[in-house]
This record gives structure tokens, C-alpha cells and sequence, in this order.
């Protein structure tokens, strides 16, 4: 028999005992515990307030870590084995629950989802035919109210403000640390640590007590990290700080000189070259009128005004465009209105004739204008001439 507490959220199977003299464990009840008082405090609110306790879950995740790293490696398949645990659970009749043989991680998968859901899960049989088997106890009592993939996703958003909150205070603590470094940016193609050592060694070693470290970052930019020049030497960052701060000018005119990088700035390196400050950064931190200046938007000015007459520049472009695409139209539709000559070799030959036909008028033409001298006409096969009036 099925013994439960007051509200019914402890549940615990146990024998009936129950005989003609003796009622045995029929009974009995289970006492609530300081989870049944929560959910009754919660309940007795979201009545007042007249909230849907559904709308309204929290962040509680009732899954193991191994379980939801299983769930995102295949999620797909692993929502199917999520949706036979949840119709083996709600089917009371149901004891046992038998799945067929399948890999070792996804049956890891399989252990950790029954141990979250409150079963008993066993490997049988050995490999190719190895399974598990499912069996209801005594410590199940429900499903899990929320899903694998809700789980999941609140999960990616709780790492996502926490990583958010990480970010904000390492950029606070960050902003709080000294300058200890130059960094180059956009360096020339080629230079070398020995180059820029030689040629800046004038800068580096007028500070006495600091050592300065040359090296190259995977962003492709360079840093000159500032630090005591021997382990027995110990120097305050704000003492480095001022250091480099006092170098910066003299280093920034010999790279731009020498055409070593584009630009140079302040920089806070860590232990592990990461940068943790840039001096540029600071922009972003102004406040006040600056601020208010830059994002303010640009300045209107009136629409001229044209005289009596003249067009707009736009106007003129728009019509010789149309004109253009008129005539345009006019070639093509005088092509397609062309007729087609079925017989190709006859058209050439009548052109040719056509041609042929021209040039012997033209040349009678200029044998005429010979016999027209000065105003004299000559008429050929007689002698006499005559005058033109």
C-alpha cells in the first residue's frame, strides 16, 4: 500500500498488515517535513495574490550536472528517452521499464536520468546485448515538474549572468590597477624584438631599478611590460605607473619616427600577458557634456529655396533619363517590327543587284555632267552646240 503525508507531497509504499484483529498499517502517515511547509507557504501566496504557480517556476534544477551534459551532447535522442521515463512514471500499473541494448554513454545517460527521476536502474546482459532496466522504489514519488530543455536553459542563463557579472567585475577591479605597460598596435611587418630593443634602448634603460620585457601577443600586437629589475628590488605599481606614464611621450615619438607600430598606448598586463586595462578604454568611461556632445546629432539646415524658373538637378537628370529610355524602346520595337526573309540567299543577291543598279545610275549621272562644260551643253552623235540661256 501507498502511505502520504497531510498534503499529499511525501509518498512511501509500505506493507498493509492489515488482519481480522489488527488494522495494521492502514492508518498510518507519513509527517511533512520542512519541503511540505515551503510548498504550503508558496501555495497559500500565489491564492492571495492570485498568481499561476505554472507561470511562475523558479530556478530550481532538479537534475544532476551528468545528466544535463548527457542531455546537451544528443539532445534530440535524449528528449525521446526523457519522454518513456515520463510515461513509465505517470502509468502506476507499470514496475519495470526495459530498454533495448544501446552504447555505454548512452546508457550513463539512462543511469543518471533514473537516479534524478527517484528509480532503480540496472545494466544486463553482456556486450553486444548489454541494456537497462528501470525499476519504481519506494524513493519515487513524482517526474520532475520542469523538462530536460528548460533545465538546460536555465542553466545557460544562469551561467551567462554569472559570466556577465564575472566580466563586470574584473573591468571594475581592472579600471582600480595601475599601468605597467606600453602597448603597440598594428606593428610594421617584420619587426623584430631585437630591432625594437636597439632602437628604444635609450628609452628603456633611462629608468633605473626597472627592466622592461619585449614580447609578441597572438592579436598580432606587441607589449613592453615594466618591471623591477631584479628580485631584490621592490617597486609599488603606483611607482611603475608613474614611470611608464613619464616614458610615454618620449617612447610614442621614436615608434611613430621609426614607423614601428600606429599607435601607442597604457596598457595593465597580468602575470599571463592578458590585458586587462587599455588606456583608450577610459573613453568609454566619460561622462558630463563630452558625452552629450558626441552623441548629439548633426545640424539641420533649411531647404534652398529655387528661383522662378530653373529645375532642380534631379529634375533635369529624370527627364533626360526618360528620354533616353524612349528611344530606347522606339530601336527595339523597330527591330521587332522587321520583317523576317525566308530565303536569306535571295535577299543578298536582290541587295547586291539593288546596289549594282544604284552605282550604274550614278555613273550616268557623271558621264552627263562631262558634256556640261561652263554652262555649254554637248550633245553626243552631233557637232553643233548650243548656248544655255
Amino acid at each position: 500500500m501507498l502511505i502520504t503525508c497531510d498534503c499529499q507531497h511525501l509518498k512511501q509504499e509500505m506493507k498493509c498488515s492489515a488482519s481480522k484483529i489488527s488494522e495494521g498499517n492502514t492508518k498510518k502517515c507519513l509527517s511533512c517535513d520542512d519541503e511540505c511547509s515551503r510548498l504550503e507557504r508558496n501555495r497559500k501566496l500565489a491564492l492571495a495574490l492570485n498568481i499561476d504557480p505554472e507561470a511562475h517556476k523558479d530556478d530550481h534544477v532538479p537534475y544532476s550536472i551528468e545528466t544535463l551534459r548527457c542531455f546537451r551532447e544528443s539532445s534530440k535522442w535524449a528528449q525521446q528517452q526523457e519522454r518513456e521515463f515520463r510515461v513509465f512514471a505517470a502509468d502506476e500499473a507499470e514496475k519495470r521499464l526495459r530498454f533495448k541494448p544501446m552504447p555505454s554513454h548512452q546508457r550513463t545517460f539512462l543511469h543518471s536520468l533514473a537516479e534524478d527521476f527517484g528509480f532503480d536502474s540496472e545494466s544486463m546482459d553482456p556486450e553486444p546485448h548489454r541494456h537497462v532496466a528501470v525499476f519504481k522504489t519506494p524513493r519515487f514519488v513524482m517526474a520532475p515538474m520542469k523538462t530536460l530543455a528548460e533545465c538546460v536553459r536555465i542553466r545557460l542563463n544562469a551561467e551567462a549572468v554569472a559570466a556577465s557579472a564575472i566580466e563586470e567585475q574584473r573591468r571594475i577591479r581592472s579600471n582600480n590597477e595601475a599601468f605597467n605597460s606600453f602597448l603597440l598596435t598594428h606593428p610594421r611587418f617584420g619587426l623584430t624584438v631585437e630591432e625594437l630593443r636597439s632602437e628604444l634602448a635609450a628609452h628603456l634603460e633611462a629608468t633605473p631599478g626597472l627592466a622592461f620585457d619585449i614580447s609578441f601577443l597572438p592579436s598580432e600586437e606587441i607589449v613592453i611590460k615594466a618591471r623591477p629589475a631584479s628580485a631584490s628590488t621592490t617597486i609599488s605599481p603606483t611607482s611603475i605607473e608613474a614611470a611608464v606614464k613619464t616614458m610615454k611621450l618620449a617612447m610614442a615619438n621614436t615608434i611613430s619616427t621609426k614607423k614601428f607600430a600606429s599607435s601607442c598606448q597604457l596598457c595593465t598586463l597580468d602575470p599571463s600577458l592578458n590585458i586587462l586595462r587599455r588606456e583608450l578604454d577610459l573613453s568609454g568611461t566619460t561622462d558630463g557634456w563630452s558625452r552629450v556632445a558626441a552623441n548629439a546629432a548633426a545640424p539641420r539646415s533649411a531647404p534652398k529655396q529655387l528661383g522662378v524658373g530653373q529645375k532642380s538637378v534631379y529634375t533635369v537628370l529624370g527627364s533626360r533619363l526618360k528620354e533616353a529610355k524612349k528611344k530606347k524602346e522606339a530601336i527595339e520595337k523597330a527591330k521587332a517590327e522587321e520583317p523576317v526573309v525566308d530565303d536569306w540567299e535571295e535577299e543578298v543577291r536582290r541587295e547586291e543587284e539593288e546596289k549594282e543598279g544604284g552605282s550604274g545610275g550614278v555613273e550616268q549621272d557623271a558621264r552627263k555632267d562631262e558634256h556640261t562644260v561652263n554652262g555649254v551643253e554637248t550633245n553626243t552623235g552631233d557637232t553643233s552646240t548650243t548656248n544655255v540661256a
